[in-house]
């Protein structure tokens, strides 16, 4: 059997295990590295070269550096900024929302910036006395459209530039994207305003994420807290956290009091109550509650214990209570330290990412173990994974075959039909598997139709990036449209209705706008 064939059967075969969705998409992922070079289609350096590819060390990098805006409220901040602001118009909240989510992507990717805003968009639409379903696939949809404002909006557009590179010798500069981004943003923000209102659904979600932003208040009004004037029960060194002591706890029968410190000598009981009333000392019994307070990182290290039950997460209530908290200002400078590397393309992406994670543990912003829990392993062996096959689908002259058929079908009269179709492909394969596998299938694929018709890479290259963003018609395209789905007590055929209107956005700006600044 032939090398294309092999290339294309092992194609097939991984689409469909992506879409059949029982199977782990890592071990997919692997499985497709693994059958390639069996097969002899790839050598070894190869089939392990993505395991080192920049876009790896870059997307990891990233997530670190995400972790570090969100641990110390930084995210938080700024959405409690709008939500001072924004007034009580829709029309107005979903401007600035969008505009948010789509400024926190640019800089730490869509998933980060959608999960950190989900709490704030909440409460914003309870506020103006509407269901969260009307604002949280407007915040999932504008983050995708703020992913090609910059570089580093996602690992997609990382992809894009090297591939351009290699094709033309000119990466895609680093605010380079904000040229269809820009124009991108504008149309999803029209579309999310004007028709928004009768696409999405009036449905209240059975479950939504808790507003911790008054914790303070809430917890000196439970447990009648002798606050002095002005005083916050919550600072950005200590904290208070609830627990509940649960059946066959090993704490049933152990005498407690209010000031008592606790073995560890790291927390102090602050109060007990049992059905609602305050204690004084007391024999501990399943069911009741205890207030303890202490510094963050021991709220959070000593209530992972089974003979309690945690009522909020202190890193939850952290983030949401205490914006700016701990070292939020390092955050942000090494932030812009690396946007500034990054714009300036004094080193590659790849290192600027890396010298900004280090800075986030080395100054303590992240702990060691937060960086390793903030890197999802699964983005990370499914990009590794799937770069064989890119690789592959170009060794073994299976992009020149498939762009052959493309250009048969379409004809190469007209480049605009060109791209129209890639873009097209792109979307439905995007709503079927990862935005990133979709680039790495179908970006040599864009190359190989530029040589054969002799047009640049580059705005079919564009085009690739723009179309992988438009994953908008089912809740399982991204993590991001998944995260809202509970929250937003969305459907599965809630997303296509207001997703192909903005599909239409998408595919008139990467066949008609890219062009203009990409020329054939």
């Amino acid at each position: 059997m032939s090398p294309i064939a092999i290339t294309l059967i092992v194609l097939i075969a991984a689409i469909a295990l992506f879409v059949w969705n029982k199977v782990p998409v890592g071990l997919v992922a692997i499985g497709v590295a693994l059958a390639l070079y069996f097969t002899g289609v790839i050598g070894f350096e190869q089939t392990i070269a993505g395991f080192g590819d920049p876009v790896i060390i870059f997307i990891a990098a990233l997530f670190v550096v995400g972790e570090g805006l969100d641990a110390t409220g930084v995210t938080t901040w700024a959405g409690q900024q709008l939500t001072r602001r924004a007034g009580t118009k829709r029309s107005t909240i979903v401007v600035l929302v969008s505009l948010l989510v789509a400024a926190l992507t640019a800089v730490i990717s869509v998933n980060g910036a959608v999960a950190a805003l989900v709490p704030m968009a909440v409460v914003l639409a309870i506020r103006i006395r509407q269901p969260p379903s009307q604002l949280l696939m407007p915040l999932a949809f504008a983050a995708h459209a703020g992913s090609l404002l910059l570089l580093s909006g996602t690992p997609v557009n990382l992809l894009i530039s090297e591939l351009a590179d290699d094709a033309t010798g000119r990466p895609i500069g680093y605010a380079e994207f904000a040229l269809v981004g820009i124009p991108l943003l504008a149309g999803t923000i029209l579309v999310l305003v004007f028709l928004g209102p009768r696409l999405l659904p009036h449905r209240m979600a059975e479950h939504a994420p808790r507003d911790l932003s008054q914790h303070a208040e809430t917890l000196a009004h439970q447990y009648s807290l002798d606050l002095e004037p002005g005083q916050a029960a919550l600072d950005r060194e200590t904290g208070l956290t609830e627990v509940v002591v649960p059946p066959r706890s090993e704490f049933i029968g152990e005498t407690v009091f209010p000031g008592m410190v606790t073995e560890s000598g790291e927390l102090v009981i602050v109060a007990v109550q049992r059905g609602g009333e305050d204690q004084g000392r007391t024999v501990l019994a399943a069911g009741d509650v205890m207030l303890l307070q202490g510094t963050w990182d021991a709220l959070t290290e000593r209530t992972v214990d089974p003979n309690v039950v945690v009522v909020d997460e202190p890193a939850s209530v952290r983030r949401q209570a205490v914006p700016l908290s701990g070292r939020a200002w390092s955050a942000i400078v090494i932030l812009v330290g690396m946007v500034a590397l990054l714009a300036t393309g004094l080193v590659p992406p790849a290192i600027a990412a890396l010298l900004a994670a280090g800075a986030m543990v080395l100054l303590r912003v992240v702990t060691v173990a937060q960086a390793h829990r903030s890197i999802s392993w699964t983005t990370l062996i499914l990009v590794a994974g799937m770069i064989p096959l890119s690789t592959a689908i170009q060794v073994s002259g299976a992009a020149d075959l498939i762009a052959g058929g493309i250009v048969d079908v379409l004809g190469s009269a007209s480049p605009y039909l060109l791209v129209l179709g890639i873009s097209v492909v792109t979307i439905v394969l995007g709503q079927l598997i990862s935005n990133m596998a979709t680039a790495l299938i179908l970006a040599p694929i864009a190359v190989a139709i530029a040589g054969e018709t002799g047009i640049s890479p580059l705005p079919l290259l564009m085009a690739v990036a723009v179309s992988a963003a438009a994953s908008f018609l089912t809740p399982v395209a991204t993590p991001a449209n998944t995260m809202v789905l509970g929250p937003g007590g969305y459907r599965f055929g809630d997303y296509w209705k207001l997703g192909l209107p903005l599909i239409a956005v998408f595919l008139l700006v990467a066949t008609f706008v890219v062009p203009l600044f990409w020329p054939f």
